[in-house]
C-alpha cells in the first residue's frame, strides 16, 4: 500500500530537489503585491418564523390527543358491522 503523504511532500516548497550547484542563484527579493482592504458583509438580519401549530418550549408541536388514533400514533380501526 502507499502512503500518499510521503508523496504529496514533494510539492511543498522546501522539500524538492536541491538546485544544480552551476544554476544562477536569485536572491532577489519580489515586492509584494499592494493588498486591498478586505469589504466586510453586511449580515442579513434574522427573522423568526411563526410555525402554523403550536409548540412546546423545546420548539416541538404540542401532542394533542386524536380519538382516531392510538397511543402511537396509529389509526384504530373500526369494525366492521
Amino acid at each position: 500500500m502507499r502512503d500518499k503523504k510521503d508523496n504529496a511532500t514533494i510539492d511543498l516548497p522546501g522539500f524538492g530537489p536541491p538546485p544544480a550547484p552551476d544554476a544562477p542563484a536569485t536572491t532577489e527579493a519580489a515586492p509584494e503585491p499592494q493588498r486591498r482592504p478586505r469589504v466586510r458583509k453586511a449580515a442579513l438580519k434574522q427573522v423568526q418564523l411563526e410555525l402554523l401549530e403550536p409548540t412546546d418550549a423545546s420548539g416541538l408541536p404540542v401532542w394533542n390527543r386524536d380519538e382516531g388514533l392510538d397511543l402511537t400514533g396509529l389509526p384504530i380501526w373500526a369494525p366492521d358491522h
